[in-house]
C-alpha cells in the first residue's frame, strides 16, 4: 500500500530554481516556498571559507514510491547529502481534509486513498493549514471552535497558482500563509472539518489542511491535563 508525505526541501536560494525544475520533470508540483537562512557560527563558516547562505524551504506531497525517485534524483544530480549542499525529508500525512484537495496535491503521482499513516497511536498531531494570506484569523476562528488551542503563522509563496485554479475552478492568491495547530489526535478530525466549513474552498481563505502524526511533545502539560 502507498503511503502518502510531506516531503520538506531546504536548499540555498540559489539552487531553488535547479531543483523546482528537477521537481517538474517528475511531476512533483511544489506547493509552497518559504525563504530562511542558515544558522552556522561565524567561525565555523570562516573555518571552511564558506560564506553564510539565505535558505529557500519547498514544501511538496509525495508518495513514498515517488520520493525514492526525488531522492536518488537528488543525491546524484545535486550531490545534496554532501554537507552544506542542503536537506530532504519526508515525514508521513496522518490525514487529509478533503478528497479533491488530495487528488489536487497529489495529482500525476498515481496515488489511491487507502488507510491514513501508519502512525497509529500517537496523542497528538500537526495540523497543517494553507491559507490566503492574510485569513489566519478566520482560520483560527473556525479551529478553537473545534477546540483547538493557539496557531502559528508563516507567511510563504504558493507555486503553480494557475494548476490550481484549473483544478478547483476558482481563483487563487500566491501569497500564503502556513498556520500551524498542535491538536489531541482524537479533536483532530473535528477541528479539520470546522476548518473547512468556516475557511475552505468556498470561503475568501480558500484553505487547504492535512495533518502529521506527532510522536512527542513538551510544552502541552495543561492539554494533556485536561484530557
Amino acid at each position: 500500500m502507498q503511503e502518502i508525505c510531506m516531503m520538506t526541501t531546504i536548499t540555498n536560494r540559489s539552487m531553488m530554481p535547479r531543483i523546482l525544475a528537477f521537481y517538474q520533470e517528475q511531476k512533483v508540483h511544489v506547493n509552497l516556498v518559504t525563504l530562511g537562512h542558515g544558522t552556522a557560527a561565524s567561525e565555523m563558516l570562516d573555518y571552511f571559507g564558506l560564506e553564510a547562505s539565505e535558505k529557500a524551504v519547498l514544501f511538496a506531497v509525495v508518495t513514498d514510491q515517488v520520493w525514492k525517485e526525488i531522492k536518488k534524483g537528488l543525491q546524484m544530480r545535486f550531490q545534496i547529502d554532501v554537507p552544506g549542499t542542503g536537506i530532504a525529508f519526508t515525514v508521513p500525512l496522518g490525514s487529509m481534509g478533503g478528497r479533491r484537495e488530495l487528488q489536487f496535491l497529489t495529482e500525476n503521482q498515481g496515488y489511491e486513498k487507502g488507510e491514513e499513516s501508519r502512525l497509529k497511536d500517537t496523542k497528538h498531531e500537526l495540523l497543517v493549514v494553507i491559507a490566503n494570506q492574510g485569513c489566519s484569523n478566520l482560520v483560527m476562528d473556525a479551529a478553537k471552535e473545534a477546540g483547538a488551542g493557539g496557531g502559528t503563522v508563516v507567511h510563504a509563496k504558493g507555486t503553480g497558482m494557475e494548476r490550481a485554479e484549473a483544478f478547483f475552478g476558482v481563483s487563487l492568491a500566491s501569497e500564503k500563509e502556513m498556520i500551524f495547530i498542535v491538536a489531541k489526535s482524537e479533536q483532530k478530525n473535528a477541528i479539520m472539518q470546522a476548518v473547512m466549513r468556516g475557511a475552505g474552498m468556498d470561503t475568501r481563505a480558500k484553505a487547504i489542511v492535512f495533518s502529521l502524526p506527532v510522536t512527542n511533545t513538551a510544552g502541552l502539560r495543561l492539554m494533556e491535563e485536561e484530557g
